[in-house]
């Protein structure tokens, strides 16, 4: 159903009036009329949350996604936005008044939040004919994806801000975007990512996931990957340009960029098997698992039960040291950097740069893992970055665990480090136990 009048057509075509003198003016901004328990404020624009689903820990996300339709804007002079699942509006209205959008596409399936959306979204006067900024709609998001191809409408930016591990929209979606356009998933299933439901992995992904270490990590490689596979089924491949994690709800977030064509065999982009850790059970992966096995160990003896495959995962960067660069740039220009939550969000895009290095491998292992292999109590995590950057090393901050450090070694150097730098581990004071300090490893 459409909130506002109904058209013959798709909203993206109205029809042209008879006399277009006869237009009624548009009418202006109004402020949102709301519940005060529900009325929020977000970078400055009010607007209220009604019955929606809103968290307000979600503005990091919102704000990623924001300088990246701006980036998009500035670069292409035009913005489309498709925000296929809205919710109370807030995203769209960022996109029209912060991005400088265009026209957005604002769509919820649940009809109840009509008032709302529309309330929020009056802040920006709606226009008309070709120059409508904004229409609502209540389908479902793979229906308003398909209108759009249909009618040859693509958008430069498509927003998914879906529920769970909902994949059933990606298909539609690279249809719906134009090439080089930015698509923005979403996925909330950290039971999924942490391995517990691999069959549902399976299903919704490609990829077959067991219990590893670093779940959250393999969370936005999960999604990752199941973008890869539709890609490349329609004959596209992605370029992952940021991805985010947030321990609330969890949430996975991550911008792609849609290209046409296929990955070279031989870019870092594959999605290739990941091998770690304990036991291998399901057939459905038995061939794909032997080759892997003797291709990564071969001539090494392995305990009967010691190996964990999960797979097929995207293995490549998480992120664009250059489009984060870009994104850090205009947050600065913004004012949405230094104190407060705007040191918050640059020591976030500072901390993605960092983790850019694609020579980085995936995965990190916990400390308190180190620790216990080495038999010795965990150091400081200080004492640890202070010993890797005395020796030749790529290392970052891994926002996946809080107070975690990720280093290009193995497991065996970082060992060493940690019982042979005594004169450092000495002057930090005491060692401690950190269950969220982790330094990655190759294995």
């Amino acid at each position: 159903m459409i909130s506002l009048p109904p058209y013959i057509t798709s909203p993206l075509y109205p029809n042209k009036p008879q006399n277009p003198n006869n237009l009624r003016k548009t009418r202006p901004p109004a402020p949102p009329v709301s519940n005060s328990d529900h009325y929020h404020t977000e970078r400055g624009l009010q607007f209220d949350a009604g019955d929606t689903f809103f968290r307000r820990e979600s503005a990091t996300g919102r704000d990623l996604g924001v300088l990246a339709a701006a980036l998009h804007k500035k670069t292409h002079h035009s913005l489309r936005v498709l925000d296929a699942l809205c919710g109370c509006g807030i995203r769209s209205l960022r996109y029209l008044i912060e991005a400088d959008a265009d026209f957005v596409w604002a769509n919820d399936a649940n009809e109840n939040h009509g008032n709302v959306i529309l309330s929020n979204l009056s802040q920006v006067s709606r226009g008309f004919g070709e120059n409508r900024r904004w229409v609502v709609t209540h389908c479902d998001a793979n229906a308003v994806m398909a209108d759009s191809f249909v009618h040859k409408e693509y958008f430069d930016f498509i927003d998914v801000d879906s529920f769970g591990s909902d994949s059933s929209f990606l298909r539609a979606a690279f249809n719906a975007l134009r090439f080089g356009g930015l698509l923005y998933l979403t996925s909330t299933d950290g039971y999924t990512s942490g391995g517990h439901r691999p069959q549902h992995c399976l299903a919704a992904y490609g990829a077959y996931l067991r219990p590893m270490p670093y779940s959250n990590e393999l969370g936005l490689r999960m999604l990752i990957a199941g973008a890869v596979r539709e890609a490349s089924v329609l004959g596209y491949h992605v370029v992952p340009l940021f991805s985010y994690y947030s321990y609330h709800g969890p949430v996975f977030r991550v911008l792609l960029q849609v290209k046409r064509g296929k990955l070279p065999n031989n870019s870092l982009g594959d999605c290739t098997l990941i091998q770690l850790f304990l036991t291998v059970t399901t057939v459905l992966l038995a061939t794909a698992i032997n080759v892997g096995i003797h291709k990564r160990f071969h001539g090494t003896d392995l305990v009967p039960g010691s190996l964990v495959v999960s797979g097929p995962l995207y293995t490549g960067p998480l992120h664009s040291a250059t489009y984060l660069a870009e994104m850090l740039n205009l947050a600065e220009q913004w004012g949405w950097t230094g104190n407060g939550t705007g040191k918050d969000l640059e020591k976030l895009l500072k901390q993605l740069i960092d983790e850019s290095d694609p020579k980085l491998p995936f995965g990190f292992i916990k400390l308190d893992e180190l620790a216990s292999r080495a038999k010795i109590d965990s150091p400081p995590l200080l004492t640890m970055m202070s010993a890797l950057h005395k020796v030749p090393s790529q290392m970052y901050w891994n926002f996946c665990f809080l107070s975690a450090e990720i280093s290009h070694k193995t497991l065996s150097e970082c060992m060493k480090l940690s019982t042979m730098d005594t004169e450092i581990i000495e002057e930090a004071g005491p060692t401690r136990s950190n269950r969220n300090q982790a330094v990655k490893a190759q294995v």
